[in-house]
C-alpha cells in the first residue's frame, strides 16, 4: 500500500526571500482549530478558554503560545494549542491545520508591500499589534495578523500557497524597484 508523505504547502519554493529589506518566510507549523460558539454558549466558553478569551472583531487574544484570532462573525481560530476540554460541548470545533498555509512577512517595508495587495489600511496607527483582518489578498482570501511592529502573519488556503508567495514576492520586487527610483 502506498503511504502519504506530509509536505509543506511551500515545498519546492525558494523561501525565505528578501527584497527591499522585507523578508517573506514560511511560518512554523502550528495546530489551527476553528471555534464557532453554539447559540447562548458564549458565557460558558469564557470559562473553558481561560486564560484566553474569544476575540472581538479584528482582534487577537494571546496567552503563552496560544492565540485566538478573530476569523469572521461568531468564529475564531485557535492557533498553537489544542482546544481545552469541554469546549466541544459549547462550540463547533474543527481541526483546520491541513487547510491553511502560514507565511510571515517582516521588515520596515512590510506595510508598503501589503498596501499593493489589500484595500485595508495596515499602517501601525490603524492596525496595531494584535489586530487582524479577514480580507482579499489581491484575488485570494486571507487572514492577516499584525504579530509585531514590523511583521505580519498571513494565512491563506493551502491551495493558494504558491499563488500567495508569487503575489507577495512580486509586490516586494515592485517596492524595491520603486525605492531604487527615489
Amino acid at each position: 500500500m502506498a503511504s502519504l508523505i506530509a509536505k509543506s504547502a511551500f515545498a519546492g519554493l525558494d523561501l525565505p526571500v528578501t527584497h527591499a529589506g522585507v523578508t517573506l518566510s514560511e511560518a512554523p507549523t502550528v495546530p489551527i482549530w476553528s471555534v464557532a460558539p453554539y447559540q447562548g454558549q458564549e458565557p460558558g466558553m469564557a470559562k473553558a478558554l481561560k486564560p484566553l478569551k474569544f476575540p472581538a472583531p479584528n482582534r487577537v487574544e494571546i496567552a503563552g503560545n496560544a492565540r485566538m484570532v478573530w476569523a469572521g462573525r461568531n468564529m475564531a481560530f485557535l492557533l498553537g494549542a489544542a482546544p481545552p476540554d469541554g469546549l466541544q460541548s459549547m462550540a463547533a470545533v474543527t481541526d483546520q491545520s491541513d487547510g491553511w498555509a502560514r507565511l510571515h512577512l517582516s521588515g520596515a517595508g512590510a506595510e508598503d508591500v501589503l498596501a499593493r495587495l489589500v484595500v485595508v489600511d495596515l499602517r501601525a496607527s490603524a492596525f496595531p499589534v494584535g489586530s487582524c483582518a479577514k480580507l482579499m489578498l489581491n484575488h485570494m482570501q486571507a487572514l492577516i495578523i499584525r504579530s509585531e511592529a514590523q511583521a505580519f502573519d498571513i494565512l491563506v488556503f493551502r491551495s493558494m500557497a504558491r499563488t500567495a508567495c508569487h503575489e507577495l514576492t512580486e509586490a516586494m520586487e515592485r517596492v524595491q524597484a520603486r525605492a531604487a527610483l527615489g
